[in-house]
């Protein structure tokens, strides 16, 4: 009778064991395409932001020239041209601050490139199982 017991506690030991390799391989798994949609969603917001954040500098860059035709037309004619050209000038800064700033908050919200909420999931499924383990119950 005793030699019965051993055998089907070896067995539902064994079915414990292949279980618990097909949960882990599913969990690691699941927790790995977690991870993966994470980076490339962080991905996109860092190429959005960096386009804008390269915009809004080739703005300023035409902003400059723009500046710098406004002081040219200055000196030459003393009036319409120049109020003119400074108002250009003025919208081409206010286009590349706005830019500037949409393009730092896109930065802002990818970094850091870390897969945070993936790990953080992994880490509370470690932590389930290792008190699991201790407490001698099926996770």
């Amino acid at each position: 009778m005793a030699h019965t017991d051993a055998r089907s506690e070896q067995t539902s030991t064994a079915e414990l064991v292949s279980r618990l390799s097909e949960q882990v391989t599913t969990l690691v798994r699941d927790e790995l395409t977690l991870a993966r949609m994470e980076m490339m969603e962080k991905g996109k917001k860092a190429g959005k932001g960096a386009g804008l954040l390269g915009a809004s500098g080739l703005l300023a860059m035409y902003g400059l020239g723009a500046l710098l035709v406004t002081a040219g037309a200055a000196l030459a004619l003393v009036l319409p041209v120049w109020a003119a050209t400074l108002i250009v000038t003025a919208v081409v800064f206010a286009v590349a601050g706005v830019a500037a700033l949409i393009g730092r908050g896109q930065v802002k919200q990818a970094v850091p490139p870390a897969p945070q909420e993936a790990m953080a999931s992994g880490r509370q499924d470690v932590d389930t199982f290792m008190s699991a383990a201790r407490s001698g119950r099926n996770p």
